[in-house]
Order: C-alpha cells, then structure tokens, then sequence
C-alpha cells in the first residue's frame, strides 16, 4: 500500500556525455537490469505515494522504460540540480509529506539506507533538510558536511570553496537528501544563480533554511551505495561492487563458490542451499537453482531453472526455459534451449537439444542433436521415460521417441519410435578384405 506521507524525486536530466551512447545514462544496466529500475527497486518496499523522475534528452526512453511506474517531467533548459526539482512544483507543490530526492545515475542504495534516511527526517528534532553523507577512504573532491558540536548540519561547503580545515573534513555529500515538503519549494524559490556556473544549487538550501532558523541534519550511508556513474569506467566499477554485494550475499545464505571473483550474477539469481558453483560461470537474468545443485566451471545460464540435486557442466549453456529436473545431468559442450529434461535423464556430452521434452533417466549419447528448425517454424521432439539415444543421432522434429526405445548410434530418426522398439537408420556395414593394404602399398609406388 502507497504511504500518502512520501513522495521521491528522481533526478536523471544529465545528457550523459560521458557515456558516448544513444542509450540514456539512467538505463545502462547493471548486473542485467538499467540502473534507474535498480533504483526503482529499492524504492518499492517504502511504497511512496508519488514518484516523479525528471529527464531532459531521452525523455521517451525512461518513459518507455518506466511506464507507468512514475511520473515524467521535463527540464528544459538544464541550469542546476535546484532548477531540476523546482520543475516539479506543479506535481508536488502542497506536497507536505517527506520528499526524497535521489538521482538516476546512483543505482546502488539499499531500501535500509533509505529507510534510515527518512527515519533521520522523522527524528525527534524533525529536521527540515536531511543529507545523505558519507566518509570515503578519499574524499577528492566531494562537498563536504559542516556538522555543528551538537551535531545539525550548518552548510555544505564545495571542495574548491573549503578552506583548509574544512577540506580535512571525512564527511562528504552524496547529493541525495530527504526535506520536509511542506518548506521544500519554498526554500527552492529563494536559490540564486549567482555562481560561476550561472546555475541553481540544490545544496543551497541547506543555507536558506539554516538562516530561517530551520534544523537540517546528516544520515550515513556507505560509500559503495551512493557511487554515481557517468561514464564506462565508473558503470564497471559499480558492476563489480555489485558483484561483490551478490558473492557475499549468496555465501552468506549457504552457496559454495570456489573462486567467487570469476562468478557473475544477474540483478535476479536465485540460488538455493548447499549449492556448489565452480569458477568461471555466468548468470545472466531470469536464472534458478534450486537447492544441493553442482555447477561446474565455464557454463553460462539464461532463463533456465536447474532443480535440486542436478549437476551441470562443465563447459554447458543452458538458453532460456531450459528446465533440468532433479538429479538430472547437463554434461559437457551441451546446450539446452527451451527444453524440459526430466528427473534422472542424462545428456552428458556434447550435444544441442532445443524445443524438446527427454523423459525421466533417458540417456542422450554425445553427439546428438535434436533438429528443431526447418528454417520457418520451429518443432518438438519428445523422448519418452528410459529411453536411450545412440551417439551421433538427429532427431528431426517433430518426433516423438517412445519409453524404453533405443536409438542406434548415427541414425536420422524423422519418424516415430515405439516404445521399447530398436531403430537404426544408418546404412549397414560393408567390408572388402586386404583393400586398405593393397591402398598404402599402391601410394607408396607412387
């Protein structure tokens, strides 16, 4: 349920240039998802009343992108971070609830910082301004948090306007801020642009509602949740404190990962206990294993659902709706696409199978292929319970194999197989006595 006591502002108006892209800033993904809906994600266990993200070029990509999980806005011109939240008086203006103000391009804050940013808002002291802040191991050139004795927050001072003793100063400015709606556009209609980027601050307002006598205040946050992305390097450099976040997560929560820095997770794996995941593997979205799965080195998931017990890999590509049953295998060099392999079956050694159902512990020989494609439409293949399939075999859907049967090695099966029939398609063996050595010895003549 929406709370009717808070609304988010998300600032994604910047061009990006940084990111040399056609793509907007806010929707190069991170860990397989855009940032801004990472964001968005964090935001949906708070349930804010009002959602408004303010965008300048690209407007109909977030808009198509977010639909109608927020509202857009537009800034046009772009002249500061103050200017990008006055544009939203006319949806929020009245407002009086908490407003967050979070930006587009600093996708990893958790729903707990954000949750500890407007428990500082709703303090006893009910502060007007609250300013996410932080403490890097190098501040560079971060603003920086002016907290007084009695710890209110008096101004934010910008690095190449601090004195000294003020740039040693470890609490830094995120940007990110919870305020009172009831004075927020109040005190964003007193900000000037009497600055040498002719722009309007957002981080004035500190200021403005210091001098009206009004309490502003800091809560912490880590440094690896508000890192902001503005160019190629930085989108890697959050994707691998990502990566980490989720390694550790997924150790935490009984997974065994045997050189957790060459394993990479989508935004949506799901991984149950006692699983044991080898280096080298890759989730990429919509991917579920489920509880005492074995995972070797060098596979790649996308889509697919392995159930408990099943061991896949090495070297193995699992497509979208592949589902490996429990105690199922997926061998080496195997691709399964769009496929339900059924408890107990064995496909142990390079071969495709794609648009097909393989029967409770029927064993797939290496080699085999399931032809699924004609070049127009694309065909099943089903294989019954128990039933063997000889290496080097196509099976040229739609066929159906039924239990039991067996398939001998290299054959091109195109019809149906009986139940515990033998089919062999192949031509059958000739033989010439003495032929290979009266061969070599005419070539060695030559």
């Amino acid at each position: 349920m929406a709370q009717s006591d808070l609304a988010v502002i998300i600032l994604a108006a910047g061009k990006g240039t940084r990111m040399k892209s056609k793509r907007h800033k806010v929707l190069h993904p991170l860990g397989g998802r855009p940032m801004l809906h990472h964001l968005m994600d964090a935001l949906a266990e708070l349930a804010p009343s009002r959602k408004v993200i303010v965008v300048g070029a690209g407007k109909e990509q977030v808009a198509e992108s977010v639909g109608d999980e927020a509202e857009i806005v537009t800034q046009e011109p772009q002249l500061g971070t103050g200017h990008a939240v006055q544009v939203t008086a006319d949806r929020l203006r009245g407002f009086s609830g908490d407003v967050l103000i979070l930006y587009g391009d600093v996708p990893l804050l958790s729903t707990a910082t954000l949750r500890a940013l407007i428990a500082a808002r709703r303090g006893a002291k009910k502060p007007a301004v609250v300013v996410l802040g932080f403490e890097p191991k190098d501040a560079k050139a971060y603003g920086r948090l002016v907290v007084s004795d009695r710890g209110t927050l008096e101004a934010i001072v910008e690095h190449k306007d601090a004195s000294a003793v003020e740039k040693a100063i470890g609490l830094c400015n995120s940007g990110i801020m919870a305020v009172d709606g009831g004075v927020l556009f109040d005190l964003l209609d007193q900000l000037d642009d009497n600055n040498a980027a002719g722009e309007f601050y957002l981080t004035d307002i500190v200021g403005i509602a210091r001098r009206q006598g009004l309490e502003c205040a800091v809560a912490l946050a880590d440094e690896r949740e508000v890192m902001g992305i503005n160019s190629r390097s930085e989108l890697a450099g959050a994707e691998a404190v990502f990566q980490d976040m989720r390694r550790r997560q997924f150790m935490d929560d009984g997974v065994t990962l045997l050189d957790p820095s060459s394993v990479y997770f989508s935004h949506d794996t799901k991984i149950g206990r006692d699983v044991v995941i080898e280096p080298h593997v890759f989730f990429g979205p919509g991917v579920e294993i489920e509880d005492d799965v074995t995972i070797k080195a060098f596979c790649h998931f996308e889509g697919a659902i392995v159930r408990t017990g099943a061991s896949v890999g090495p070297y193995a590509r699992l497509r979208p709706k592949a589902d490996v049953g429990q105690k199922a295998k997926i061998g080496n060099f195997v691709e399964v696409k769009k496929s339900r392999i059924e408890p107990g079956a064995k496909v142990s050694h390079l071969s495709y199978i794609g648009d097909a159902v393989i029967g409770a512990d029927a064993n797939i020989g290496a080699g085999t292929i399931t032809c699924n494609y004609d070049g127009f439409n694309k065909s099943l293949t089903e294989i019954g319970e128990g039933a063997f399939i000889g290496s080097n075999t196509a099976l040229v859907a739609p066929v159906k194999v039924g239990a039991g049967a067996i398939v001998g090695a290299g054959s091109v099966v195109t019809r149906e197989v009986s139940a515990d029939a033998l089919a062999v398609t192949r031509a059958s063996q000739k033989e010439i006595g003495g032929w290979a050595a009266a061969f070599r010895s005419k070539q060695k003549k030559k």
